[in-house]
This record gives structure tokens, sequence and C-alpha cells, in this order.
């Protein structure tokens, strides 16, 4: 799970506390990732603190609530290390516009197209707000380089649409020929 290996990396650093954490997060990966929920975070921290990856002590405080400062332990450091020395494997490519683009083909040649153009305008407009985030985030090489494997993604994804353009009639020709031999007589007399 990345958010608790990444609240480990922070860790390194050393003691701090949940909003803390939550905002050191988000300034230096939030730009893409997004905002870390501080609920889900204390959430993750009493996870690393029952599996002794972190331990927490109280710090009273005079003018506000007492505050809870989280430390790595020696287990945890072994586990960031493990963690960034396993390399990212995807186990599937799962994306929600193949599921539309397969529902599509079956409605035939113009909702095929449909979808195609809504996602061309969704990717077009995600990559338009992607280099305005690079432009405001030069100083910041590590978020830089999370927006651009974001607009990389986003790019590759316009090609796929660009892809399933150029082979529309043939996907969608391939599904008549498919529906067709699924109502032939044949196939109905077969299933009785």
């Amino acid at each position: 799970m990345p958010i608790h290996h990444a609240v480990l990396a922070l860790l390194a650093d050393g003691p701090s506390y949940g909003y803390e954490l939550k905002g050191r997060f988000e300034e230096s990966v939030g730009p893409q990732w997004g905002d870390l929920n501080i609920g889900h975070l204390y959430q993750v921290l009493d996870r690393l603190e029952r599996d002794r990856l972190v331990t927490k002590r109280v710090v009273a405080q005079t003018e506000r609530p007492d505050r809870v400062v989280y430390r790595l332990t020696r287990a945890g450091k072994t586990e960031v290390e493990r963690w960034l020395e396993t390399p990212f494997v995807r186990h599937a490519y799962r994306d929600d516009l193949f599921l539309k683009l397969f529902a599509a083909s079956r409605l035939g040649r113009d909702t095929f197209t449909t979808v195609l153009d809504v996602q061309r305008q969704a990717y077009v407009g995600e990559l338009a707000a992607l280099r305005e985030l690079r432009e405001r985030h030069r100083d910041d090489e590590l978020v830089l380089l999370l927006i651009e494997a974001a607009i990389l993604h986003t790019q590759a994804d316009l090609r796929v649409v660009e892809l399933a353009e150029r082979t529309a009639e043939k996907l969608v020709a391939g599904v008549a020929v498919e529906k067709a031999g699924a109502d032939s007589p044949d196939t109905a007399a077969e299933q009785a």
C-alpha cells in the first residue's frame, strides 16, 4: 500500500505529527496525487503503530490539545527500504475506457464515435490542466517529474483514442458479425 510507505519515508526524515505529515505529503506529491485525507492518515498511522513500524508519543501543549508525535522504528526503516528495493509491477492493465469501448461497439458506430469524442475532449482538458500545473511547480523537481509522467500517460491515452478512431469500422463491424452469428437460426437450435 503506497500511502503507508510514503508515511514511513516521511518519518525517515525525523519524528512528526499527523497534520505536519499531511502537509509535507501534499507539498511533495499532492499536486499530482491529490489531498491526503487526515482521517485516513491517522488510520494508516494506527496500523503502522500496531505493526511496530512506528512508535507514538503524546506531547503536552499548553494552548492546544496534546500532540501525538510519531517516530520511525528500526523495523519501519527496514520496511521502507524493502519497499523501495522491490520493483513496481503492474498486475493487469485495467482502464474504464476499454469497458466503455466494449459496450459502445455493441451499440453501433455513432455511439462508439460519441464515446471517443467525449473521451478525447476529457484528455485534452486534462493535458491543459497538467501543463498549467507544470508551470506552477517549476521549482520542485520531484513534483515536476510526477506531472511530466502524468502528461506522458495522458498523451498515451489520447493516442489510444486516436487508434480506436482509426480502427472503429473494424471494431464495430466485428461485433456486428459476432452478434449476427449469435442470432442465427443454427445458434438458436444449438442452444435449445
